[in-house]
């Protein structure tokens, strides 16, 4: 993917906030901290387009954002061990699912997982919520700079196990080597041309 020019939209909680259905999109999703931001600013080729924080849960927004003026990327908010106020927390599954299940022009939902950790009882509930609605998923572990090469493979198998997914079917990626970043955009354009051969 060319990355010609990528700029942000919008921010929304609801679908009466979120811009016209009129190109492919594509979400990332991801607990509090996962890397979210630092993979979404290495797959554009800019540094604080999507903003990175060191306080877990600062995205609490559905964020939009425009590349090339043909795609939609969008960055919902992170769950898990953020410390922000219950309601806030509470907020997020209705906030999530109702985008899930209403974005008619979701190709795609790109979920990473901290290959440190094993998927909590929030990763395995976003997965269950993408098989419902029938939203392809490309699951993407991130940090692996954070393990040795040999250690990878041993802590990829836990998460494989946890999800239920194939080994096979994560990308490693490292926002600081930049490793897996064109097979992540090589599953995004395969996941864009099945969405509109279906629409054909």
């Amino acid at each position: 993917m060319q990355i010609r020019s990528a700029e942000f939209v919008k921010s929304g909680t609801r679908p009466a906030h979120y811009p016209p259905a009129d190109r492919p999109e594509i979400a990332f999703a991801g607990r509090s901290n996962v890397g979210k931001s630092s993979l979404v600013n290495v797959l554009l080729q800019r540094k604080n387009l999507v903003r990175t924080s060191s306080t877990p849960g600062r995205t609490q927004l559905i964020n939009f954002f425009d590349l090339n003026g043909e795609l939609s990327l969008v960055d919902l908010p992170g769950y898990g061990f953020a410390k922000v106020p219950l309601a806030v927390k509470q907020q997020w599954g209705p906030m999530v699912q109702t985008y899930l299940k209403s974005r008619e022009n979701l190709c795609a939902v790109v979920l990473l997982f901290d290959v440190r950790r094993v998927p909590a009882d929030e990763d395995l509930k976003l997965l269950d919520w993408l098989e419902e609605y029938n939203v392809p998923t490309i699951p993407v572990v991130t940090k692996v700079d954070k393990v040795s090469r040999n250690k990878l493979a041993q802590q990829l198998k836990p998460i494989a196990e946890a999800t239920g997914l194939p080994v096979e079917a994560f990308t490693p990626f490292s926002a600081l080597s930049r490793q897996g970043r064109d097979e992540v955009w090589e599953r995004i354009e395969v996941a864009i041309e099945a969405a509109a051969e279906e629409l054909e």
